[in-house]
């Protein structure tokens, strides 16, 4: 396999892992080079406005983990009865199955006030957080770990929870670590929650071409 094969196997294999951690350790060579190539992803006016927070205290993910099911009840009581059949067969996190999280936060301070390319787009310091978070899942990826992204949480309880200063932003809980495989078809399409829509409907050409709602 050539290294440009090795790259697009690596984002094609790439899941939202909930259920396939083993709890295993994750060797601390291995976890620099992911930190790293976090870090080293692109970020407006090399702001990097990142943090991360390495959680493994069993106390403070079981936390975590309750208040991530209540908010799981507040989102399934506003399903239809369907649809709340289709969710509940859903295992949304492995923040206690696996090793570690890995929590990235966004510092809008960094770099402020004269971040360079953020003046019209206030958001762009975000966004570079979110590059930032994707390096790591590649990263981690190619190591053979998995990554879930915990997205059912408020973040004024996390940011109490881990003792996050007022004003930066606790983007994602990252679950890391070993799993037993990456699921071929990805948990959303395997339990019908919702298909992948393909390229050709997402592309447009010199303008934006608005499209059949019931297509997407």
């Amino acid at each position: 396999m050539t290294e440009l094969e090795a790259f697009y196997e690596t984002l094609y294999r790439r899941r939202d892992v909930r259920g396939e951690f083993t709890g295993a350790p994750i060797d601390d060579d291995v976890l620099h080079r992911i930190l790293s190539a976090a870090h080293a992803a692109p970020s407006v006016g090399l702001s990097q406005p990142w943090d991360f927070v390495l959680v493994r205290d069993v106390t403070t993910r079981e936390a975590f983990a309750k208040h991530v099911h209540d908010e799981r009840d507040v989102f399934a009581s506003s399903l239809a009865e369907e649809r709340a059949g289709t969710f509940q067969k859903i295992k949304i996190e492995g923040i206690l199955d696996a090793t570690l999280g890995i929590v990235v936060t966004y510092d809008p301070a960094r770099g402020a006030p004269d971040v360079l390319g953020r003046h019209a787009i206030a958001d762009a310091g975000l966004y570079s957080v979110c590059l930032a978070i994707q390096n790591l899942w590649l990263a981690a990826t190619a190591e053979g770990l998995g990554v879930g992204w915990v997205s059912f949480y408020r973040e004024p309880f996390l940011a109490d929870l881990l003792g996050i200063p007022g004003g930066i932003r606790p983007v994602a809980w990252l679950c890391v670590g070993p799993v037993t495989a990456l699921a071929e078809v990805p948990d959303l399409e395997r339990h019908g929650w919702r298909s992948r829509r393909p390229l050709t409907a997402a592309l447009h050409h010199e303008r934006f071409t608005p499209r059949d709602p019931g297509s997407a």
